[in-house]
């Protein structure tokens, strides 16, 4: 970065409240200066970058092309330095913690162990997204997610949890007692996949297998998903982890299984966490080591 050539942080900066607010009172208001500050201040910034940031000629003054690019980027960056500040000096300890997994990994293993973190901790606030989207982790935002994998994320720092191959089930009703011989074999049974995942259609992929065109897939929740599967409506690729109980209890049938070492990991950005996070790693590695013992 060059630092010289970077416009005047007070400049920058009553650009970026004008931009939120689009009033130069209430920028003015936001930062504890007259409005004729603001205005002057967004003129030496315009003079600074030789641009027109600014269309000054209706009855109200809007953002050019370039202005909007502009303010987009101060937002976002200013944003990013407000959150991390707060992070940092403890000024974000009331905010919701927020944790990202799967919707199976939600509904199968987190939810039915959550009420003994709620009892351990009942001051905290929570926020769980059952997502198979995979969001990023920024100051502010999401604080930990649950992610299944080998453990390389870029960037993030990540901790294993548990060790869970991937398997192929279904209901013994709707593949019978028959002997599976190959992943050719069931092409022609109707699958389900977890909604936003292409986990069926990349374990044909894998094994060399066209799909069978003349069965579509249903893409549905993990928890739905594992639900339909028990009955009978299709063949799923799912984690171990969700379908042990049934497997031993023989409302599902192990087809295949992958033994890649992969599991599920817990997902977090480098550096001193705050104590909600702390307090919410530490219990899920609690949680993680009794689980795995009972596997």
């Amino acid at each position: 970065m060059n630092w010289s050539t970077l416009p005047p942080l007070s400049a920058l900066r009553a650009f970026a409240a004008y931009a939120q607010h689009r009033s130069v009172e209430e920028a003015g208001a936001a930062l504890n200066v007259s409005h004729a500050a603001i205005s002057q201040q967004m003129r030496n910034l315009e003079a600074h970058m030789g641009l027109a940031l600014l269309d000054r000629q209706g009855r109200r003054m809007t953002l050019t092309a370039d202005g909007e690019r502009l303010a987009e980027a101060l937002i976002d960056g200013f944003g990013l330095i407000s959150r991390t500040a707060d992070e940092l000096t403890g000024r974000d300890a009331d905010r919701p913690l927020e944790i990202s997994a799967t919707p199976g990994f939600a509904s199968t293993w987190l939810m039915p162990r959550l009420p003994d973190f709620r009892a351990r901790h009942p001051e905290l606030n929570l926020m769980i997204d059952p997502s198979s989207q995979v969001r990023r982790l920024e100051p502010g935002g999401l604080d930990v997610a649950i992610r299944y994998g080998d453990g390389n994320w870029h960037g993030l720092e990540a901790e294993r949890l548990f060790l869970s191959p991937i398997v192929v089930v279904a209901a013994p009703a709707l593949v019978g007692e028959r002997q599976t011989v190959s992943p050719a074999d069931l092409r022609s049974l109707p699958w389900l996949q977890e909604l936003g995942t292409n986990e069926a259609t990349d374990w044909f992929a894998e094994h060399g297998i066209e799909q069978n065109r003349a069965i579509g897939l249903t893409a549905l929740p993990g928890n739905l998903m594992v639900e339909a599967a028990r009955l009978g409506q299709g063949v799923i690729v799912t984690a171990r982890l969700f379908v042990e109980a049934d497997i031993r209890a023989g409302r599902l049938r192990l087809l295949f299984e992958d033994d890649r070492k992969k599991g599920y990991w817990m997902v977090t950005r480098p550096g001193i966490a705050r104590p909600p996070l702390r307090q919410i790693t530490a219990w899920l590695r609690r949680e993680a080591a009794k689980a795995s013992s009972q596997m």
